[in-house]
């Protein structure tokens, strides 16, 4: 199957120090992902001529998403000849499909894709991250945010827990079922050197744990942080480093066919999720059954088993029931499930850590936490509600 993104390759990733409250400026954190990701991909800052990014700058949001385009482009001295960044997009991952697509059309050869987060130095006594802004006193009060807001329903926590409930209510999933996804991340953590949560986590504490927003407790949700993770996209036809392990880009997942609202949706057990899986197995004939390694967005633990379900890695409703346990989705098991600990354990990196965890597993570079079986492929998925992205990746 010949598609466009057979044309791009991951050829160099870059993470700077992952931590809390590190308070180093957004720009410093991107600039020392992104030196490593040129580095690792062979390639000098002048070979550059694309960046790619979401969401873009956004001043409203405090930590949220901190440095431009132009500011990454003066700082590295690039000469672009294409690039990108917005908000409005597929998910956290349109950002590397915008980049395939640019290298698919000969607009680029070598995208320097990034994502940064200082939302834990922003974050203090009296202001907080927020999908809903604290910038003027008005921020992001229009459109939809005018009808959640005076309900209290300030954030995707508040939303999320709707989609769960309800899948809680048609198919009989438990808090002990969804649990797993938060202690199989903890496990994972434990051989991660940059995880932000490396205590043992145990079942009794998870169910005594605080409620935020039912049925999400304290540890289904991730943990804000600063960091940058850079990904360099390269065309492959131009990528000649002989030594080097570019990882393939085997399809991509951007659909979103059904309503754009978090809370409107017609079905509130699916998300757009199920949309960008079924774009995604359409565009190539490897099948769930052929994935080693899943990456699966764990903002919020449910949205975990949401992408379990649209990818088939088990049927509509059987989420709860394939994770319980925690053996199927542990590193030795059918399916060793966010392996560096996802965003949970690892800090909301915002599907980005996921990627790279994606590349080092397919890498065999994973250390004490490598699946031993010797991954090829990955799937990697970031997203929830009525955003969503995916992509399936491969060794050569």
């Amino acid at each position: 199957m010949d598609i466009g993104e057979h044309k791009a390759a991951i050829t160099g990733i870059g993470q700077s120090q992952i931590g809390r409250r590190l308070q180093t400026s957004g720009l410093a954190l991107t600039l020392d992902a992104a030196l490593k990701a040129i580095e690792n991909a062979g390639l000098t800052p002048s070979a550059i001529d694309g960046i790619s990014c979401w969401p873009g700058y956004m001043k409203d949001y405090p930590g949220f998403s901190p440095v431009a385009v132009h500011e990454l482009k003066d700082a590295l001295g690039l000469n672009l000849n294409w690039y990108s960044g917005g908000a409005e997009g597929p998910a956290q991952l349109s950002s590397i499909i915008n980049a395939c697509a640019a290298i698919a059309a000969g607009l680029a050869q070598h995208v320097l894709c990034f994502r940064t987060l200082t939302e834990s130095s922003s974050q203090s006594g009296t202001r907080r991250a927020s999908t809903t802004g604290t910038g003027t006193p008005d921020a992001r009060l229009e459109d939809r945010y005018q009808w959640q807001v005076p309900f209290r329903a300030y954030s995707a926590a508040n939303w999320i827990a709707l989609f769960a409930q309800r899948h809680f209510h048609d198919y009989g999933t438990t808090r002990e079922q969804l649990a797993q996804i938060a202690l199989n991340g903890r496990k994972n953590a434990l051989f991660a050197e940059s995880a932000i949560y490396n205590a043992p986590l145990s079942l009794d504490e998870y169910i005594n744990a605080r409620m935020i927003s039912t049925p999400l407790c304290l540890y289904d949700c991730d943990v804000p942080i600063d960091g940058a993770t850079v990904m360099i996209i390269s065309s492959r036809e131009a990528f000649s480093r002989p030594s080097a392990k570019p990882i393939l880009i085997e399809a991509v997942g951007c659909a979103n066919h059904g309503r754009d609202s978090w809370d409107q949706r017609g079905d509130l057990t699916s998300m757009a999720a199920d949309d960008a899986a079924k774009m995604m197995w359409s565009r190539t004939d490897l099948r769930p059954n052929d994935i080693d390694v899943a990456e699966l967005y764990d903002g919020f633990s449910f949205l975990t088993l949401s992408w379990l379900e649209a990818l088939g890695f088990c049927g509509k409703g059987e989420s709860g029931a394939f994770v319980e346990g925690g053996q199927r989705i542990a590193l030795n098991g059918e399916l060793p499930l966010n392996t560096n600990g996802g965003q949970l354990s690892s800090g909301r990196t915002h599907g980005y850590g996921l990627l790279y965890e994606a590349c080092i597993q397919l890498r065999g570079a994973g250390g004490a936490r490598q699946v031993a079986k010797g991954p090829r492929t990955a799937v990697v998925a970031s997203g929830g509600g009525p955003l969503a992205s995916c992509l399936l990746l491969r060794n050569e």
